[in-house]
């Protein structure tokens, strides 16, 4: 797997080190280091490195193939609502055909000539009018549209049902970092000991980091291309795993 590719299938890296981008499974921006025996996931990115893996999972196996499949039993699953609604529908269809029968018997037998068009017409008009469309697909269309929306913006219901139980919800725990936030560091503040400019610290260190991919390093260089500060120019840069860059 070479630097800026997508690990292909769920496997253990056999030869070789990195670090790999997780966000899009776990919501970090941090990216996590690889080394051998590690266990790395089909469609995470690999940075720098470059490292060889050993498939333990593929196809519907993967990590990414269950997130989808889960997605999809939460869009096909019933709600504790939807067996009241299949037990009134199980009882009101019968009773609509049964007013729609009794009304074109009444028109046929007491309506205006021409009493079978006039029984026709208004025993549809009350299929119609009463046909339970509406209360059996309220339900599962809602399940479904919710479910996908969700996943669209990287949220996964497990089960159709927690939908439901969502609105009694009182307390909710959740992760910080991808979920509350959007997992995009940004340099909101910088502390300077007297006698420092501003623009001249962070066009240095932005001048380092510049030459890294790490997040906290786009960060700082986002922020000193904001304030349009010219970055020096470095030389003798050397990327330090886990220290850093010098």
């Amino acid at each position: 797997v070479r630097p800026g590719d997508r690990v292909p299938v769920d496997g253990e890296v056999i030869e070789g080190e990195s670090y790999v981008d997780e966000s899009m499974i776990t919501g970090e921006p941090i990216p996590v280091s690889k080394k051998h025996g590690s266990e790395v996931v089909g469609g995470t990115v690999n940075q720098k490195g470059a490292f060889a893996i050993r498939a333990t999972a593929v196809g519907g196996n993967t990590v990414l193939s269950q997130i989808i499949r889960m997605v999809e039993e939460a869009q096909g699953s019933k709600l504790p609502i939807q067996a009241l609604v299949d037990k009134v529908t199980m009882w009101f269809v019968p009773a609509v055909f049964a007013v729609a029968a009794l009304t074109f018997a009444s028109w046929l037998y007491f309506g205006p000539s021409p009493a079978l068009t006039f029984a026709l017409i208004n025993a549809v008009a009350v299929l119609i009018i009463a046909c339970p469309c509406a209360m059996g697909l309220a339900t599962p269309t809602s399940i479904m549209v919710g479910t996908g929306r969700g996943a669209e913006l990287g949220v996964l219901f497990r089960k159709g049902e927690a939908l439901q139980l969502l609105k009694d919800a009182r307390v909710v725990a959740v992760d910080k970092t991808g979920t509350l936030t959007e997992g995009k560091p940004a340099l909101t503040d910088l502390e300077l000991a007297i006698g420092f400019d501003r623009a001249d610290v962070l066009g240095l260190v932005a001048s380092v980091e510049a030459k890294s991919e790490h997040p906290i390093a786009r960060a700082i260089v986002d922020a000193a291309a904001g304030e349009v500060i010219p970055l020096p120019a470095v030389s003798n840069f050397e990327s330090l795993t886990v220290f850093g860059v010098m």
